[in-house]
């Protein structure tokens, strides 16, 4: 009896591990393989149920995700390696991906038809979708772009014209924090400095305690500018930087401006949609650009340009720096037509939105669960290495800097691209790293930090990964002086 019985348990086990796996297969197939190959798939799920006489449960609609449907939306990220850099690139599901190949095979299918007919109003269903999402007031306000860079350049060409026309002066200021991404300080000197004007660069004093130090060091430097009667145009803002990451105060930022007689504020919110809320009401800026690959789902070159109603009405020349048959037409009917490309991954909006829902609490509780595993997970690694964090946890969304042991040596930005790079290459971790000099006469321990990322698809062991990884080169005597000088 006894023998018969573990034999009976044992088929049993066997049997459930069987159709856990031929669930994990259809699953899998459901979107990379066409329905005719999914066929005997199908099969074997249909006989394990049979066999085992265990009931699959039906899926409902209704259901939230589960953890197995989560990874196997991101399957096809690289095996063994511990994606914590999410901020970087984004990431995009495999029922997106799929929409998104489905939208490619219909434009290539009849492509006058597609573009000449149907494409607009799928663009203006997205930006209806986008709208609705920032709180903005009027979908016209909303433009479609594929990248921060993009909108950057439409917000600071304009400056570069209002100098040219003598709408500016020469000396006319754009005041921006020193932690400002290098591409959009790129901009800065390509339209505004190279035009005639100046830039006020206000210190970010990483790593930080409160808001309230952000705050300061912006009011100080706009007050002294407005005391030696230096006019600011523009105010260059982040709603979240990038490296070192940190939550921006941007509402009270905003007020300081338009208290002090600032013209424009362009918020620079690459990571803000999908990590933070966004309302554009709220927020009162006249211009904010938000990529949508980064923290929502989209496949990437998905971003858009919110430019308010007073702005767009206004005698600024807003134009797409792409000209093509729709200047002159408004900058959202600009940016929908830039020349003949692949506009289909604008369009998978509402597939995205869709992959949102599956999730409790949607969108939100998207960003409050990023949030909490991050600190969580930041908080760990500062305990393992002796280290800190670079700011309080209430002043991240879903990135935070960890301090790494002062024995590794990072001593330049270089030192912290080789070792971004060593990590990636070496032990397939992927995080980012960023050096922060010491201010003029200040002894300080911690040089390196790591910018950890968190998105749904991580586990709690990329984080150790992460963590043993920097022990081992400790405990291997590693320093970026010997590694990389001697290599």
């Amino acid at each position: 009896m006894t023998g018969n019985a573990g034999s009976s348990t044992q088929e049993n086990h066997f049997g459930q591990r069987l159709r856990v796996m031929a669930e994990k297969i259809v699953i899998f197939c459901r979107y990379y393989v066409s329905p005719i190959v999914l066929l005997p798939y199908r099969t074997l799920q249909f006989f394990y149920q049979i066999k085992t006489q265990v009931p699959i449960e039906p899926k409902h609609s209704s259901s939230f995700i589960t953890d197995s449907e989560i990874q196997s939306e991101f399957a096809h990220h690289a095996p063994g390696v511990a994606m914590m850099n999410n901020g970087s690139f984004g990431c995009c599901p495999a029922s997106v991906i799929s929409a998104l190949q489905q939208w490619q095979l219909k434009m290539l299918r009849q492509p006058s038809h597609f573009l000449l007919n149907e494409l607009k109003n799928r663009i203006l269903e997205s930006r209806n979708i986008i709208k609705d999402h920032i709180n903005a007031e009027d979908v016209d306000e909303v433009s479609i772009v594929d990248n921060i860079s993009t909108a950057a350049a439409i917000v600071l060409q304009q400056t570069a014209w209002a100098f040219a026309e003598g709408k500016f002066n020469k000396g006319d200021a754009v005041i921006m924090f020193s932690c400002t991404y290098g591409a959009v300080k790129n901009s800065i000197e390509a339209y505004f400095s190279r035009a005639g004007g100046s830039v006020i660069e206000v210190p970010f004093n990483f790593p930080l305690n409160s808001n309230e130090e952000i705050i300061s060091e912006f009011r100080k430097a706009l007050e002294r500018e407005k005391g030696n009667g230096r006019r600011v145009r523009l105010a260059v803002i982040d709603h979240v930087t990038c490296v070192p990451t940190v939550v921006m105060p941007v509402k009270q930022l905003v007020k300081i401006c338009r208290d002090e007689g600032v013209e424009q504020v362009f918020i620079d919110a690459a990571h803000a949609v999908g990590s933070v809320d966004v309302d554009m009401q709220e927020i009162g800026a006249d211009f904010y650009a938000s990529t949508l690959y980064k923290w929502f789902f989209c496949p990437p070159v998905v971003s858009f340009l919110y430019c308010r109603k007073s702005a767009t009405h206004s005698d600024l020349q807003l134009h797409h720096p792409i000209v093509s048959h729709r200047y002159g037409m408004g900058l959202a009917e600009e940016s929908f037509w830039v020349g003949t490309r692949d506009y289909t991954p604008y369009l998978v909006l509402p597939s995205a939105m869709e992959f949102v829902k599956r999730f409790e609490g949607g969108v939100e509780g998207i960003r409050k669960m990023n949030h909490d595993a991050v600190v969580e997970m930041g908080k760990m690694l500062a305990e393992a290495w002796g280290t800190n964090l670079g700011c309080p946890p209430d002043m991240c969304a879903s990135m935070i800097m960890v301090g790494l042991p002062s024995c590794l040596g990072i001593s330049s930005d270089d030192d912290a691209m080789k070792l971004w790079a060593h990590l990636r290459k070496k032990f397939g971790v992927e995080v980012r790293i960023h050096y922060q000099a010491p201010k003029e006469g200040e002894v300080v321990l911690t040089t390196g930090y790591v910018r950890i990322c968190h998105q749904i698809y991580n586990k709690v062991d990329d984080y150790y990964k992460l963590r043993d990884t920097i022990n081992q080169l400790v405990h291997d005597g590693f320093t970026c002086a010997l590694e990389f000088n001697e290599a």
